[in-house]
């Protein structure tokens, strides 16, 4: 099992999971992130028309949208994730 996948499930098992999803939105609307994606769709459906499918905009917006979360967020979101690690396995960080 990789790091991901072990770390995915126990933020699943303690309830965690949707502490940290609600602290990554959370955050990512404040800093504006939200409106960014926004008008990333916008102006692809602008350039490509109305008929351009879902899968297509995802798969143009996702490594954009990525790209544009702050490092801040993320190191957050890391330091919460590793804090969260550390008090079931009994660690002090």
């Amino acid at each position: 099992m990789t790091l991901t996948k072990t770390v995915d499930q126990m933020t699943i098992l303690s309830g965690d999971r949707s502490k940290l999803k609600d602290l990554l939105c959370n955050r990512l609307a404040e800093c504006g992130w939200r409106d960014e994606v926004r008008l990333l769709f916008r102006g692809i459906i602008k350039e490509k028309g109305t008929n351009v499918k879902v899968e297509q905009l995802i798969t143009e917006v996702t490594p954009k949208a990525r790209a544009l979360v702050p490092d801040a967020v993320k190191k957050e979101l890391l330091m919460k994730i590793k804090a969260i690690l550390a008090a079931q396995e009994g660690i002090d960080l």
